[in-house]
């Protein structure tokens, strides 16, 4: 990754997008800096950089381990971030020694979380597996004997005695007669079973599935599921030329929220945005998710930008009058937003930015605001 510093041998759009990059991360986190002229501090090096946007980007797809709670790796995440932002020079080696312990442990709670998961499946397929085995070899034993028993009436048969031929048919039909009564019933219980297990394992199937797809906190769609989406998205608007538009929104000063109430209170607060987004947005098609920390977006699909401007401040109004009650405390918030649609000849990371950009210049303004982008610039409505 290219230097904060510009040099005439690095890509200037590569520069521009760290300089943005890098002033959202410490307007984020509102730390004190010695910052430059573009509110970035003067003395990140590459190094710092690096891991900065390594651990933002790992914020952002973190998911729920059993021993390591999302939340909780996230802070500690977000402190590193804050001490590496603006370090002490003397602690420097000291605190890149302890990222790499905490990062590498971490790392290891989270693949015995998923080995374990796997394995818990596998233990699922294998009893199923297992079942049906021991269910062939029972009625492989089973047509053995009847080939004894028709071996037997064949003798009498074969043997000219009528007494003989009478006695083996009347035992062959209570035989036959008890074996397919017992073998109807087995396999009424075994397609039970069968029918139980295929639940089972389709449950377990739907269940990791979802779990991929949704944020564990606020049950929104993850960012995973928001990237496919909109990967969907844009090839239908690439067939149709339908349009679609995106909002993408944050909290306005969640950190002071968190710092007042606590964490606790923080969460739920993300939980009740998530409610009256999908009140406000609530068609089958709408898709909000949340992006990570306090950041949502919301696809549109067969709305113009002016059109989601109008769902968008019905939204912030909606939010703006609403008090959230947690225990002893009441907290109001709003939201500010970036609004974007898709145009032609522009991917999801080109739609995303823009989008990104309003939302940016939303915040900038003062906060709970909405803001329309196009092409060629920002245009703020509220």
């Amino acid at each position: 990754m290219p230097k904060i510093e510009g040099t005439n041998s690095r890509s200037l759009l590569m520069e521009a997008f760290l300089k943005s990059w890098m002033k959202k991360l410490v307007e984020q986190f509102e730390v004190e800096t010695n910052k430059s002229k573009n509110n970035i501090p003067p003395d990140l090096n590459e190094d710092r950089a690096t891991i900065l946007y390594m651990i933002d980007t790992y914020n952002k797809n973190l998911f729920e381990v059993d021993s390591r709670p999302v939340r909780r790796t996230r802070e500690i995440m977000d402190e590193f971030s804050k001490q590496l932002i603006n370090p002490d020079k003397i602690r420097d080696e000291k605190l890149l020694f302890e990222f790499r312990q905490f990062f590498s442990s971490y790392r290891i709670d989270e693949y015995t979380y998923i080995q374990k998961t796997f394995e818990d499946f596998k233990k699922i397929i294998w009893d199923f597996a297992d079942q049906l085995g021991e269910d062939l070899v029972a009625e492989k034993s089973q047509d053995e004997v009847i080939e004894q028993n028709l071996g037997e009436l064949r003798e009498a048969v074969e043997s000219n005695s009528i007494e003989d031929l009478k006695k083996k048919s009347r035992e062959f039909i209570n035989f036959y007669i008890e074996h397919q009564t017992v073998k109807d019933e087995r396999r009424s219980k075994r397609m039970t079973l069968i029918r139980k297990n295929l639940t089972t394992v389709k449950k377990q199937l739907l269940d990791a599935n979802q779990s991929m797809r949704l944020d564990h906190l606020t049950q929104s769609y993850n960012r995973k599921s928001f990237e496919e989406q909109s990967q969907k998205y844009l090839q239908l608007y690439q067939i149709s030329k339908t349009p679609v538009s995106l909002l993408m929104l944050d909290i306005d000063h969640f950190k002071k929220v968190n710092d007042t109430y606590g964490h606790d209170v923080g969460d739920f607060v993300l939980k009740e945005c998530v409610r009256m987004l999908k009140e406000s947005f609530q068609r089958p098609e709408d898709f909000v998710a949340r992006l990570g920390g306090e950041e949502f977006a919301v696809l549109l699909p067969d709305y113009r930008s002016e059109d989601a401007a109008v769902k968008a401040e019905d939204v912030m109004q909606k939010i703006r009058k609403e008090v959230v009650i947690h225990g002893p405390h009441e907290i109001r918030f709003t939201i500010s937003i970036g609004i974007s649609q898709l145009q032609d000849q522009e991917n999801v990371e080109q739609w995303m930015k823009r989008a990104d950009q309003a939302l940016y210049h939303s915040k900038s303004n003062g906060r709970n605001k909405l803001t329309i982008s196009n092409l060629k610039k920002v245009s703020q409505v509220a």
